[in-house]
């Protein structure tokens, strides 16, 4: 049976996802539990959180690819 990757992992405030923007666009920011990113559609970056911390730094973001973008567009 294979562990949960996000088995341990903290949980981001909901009240800091409120008022988190993108530091690049300052547009908001979708909430990804399963991978544990905020994720900018405007910017096409996806922001890491680690213990629980969003880390809102362009130089630690990962880009968004094609297939990620039009799945988000679904939602």
């Amino acid at each position: 049976m294979a562990e949960d990757p996000n088995k341990g992992a903290k949980r981001v405030d909901p009240r800091l996802l409120e008022i988190l923007v993108c530091p690049r666009t300052k547009t908001s920011l979708l909430y990804d539990e399963a991978r544990q990113e905020l994720i900018s559609r405007a910017a096409r970056l996806a922001y890491p959180i680690r213990d629980g911390i969003p880390i809102m730094l362009e130089e630690e973001a990962r880009q968004l690819d094609e297939e990620e973008l039009r799945v988000l567009a679904r939602k």
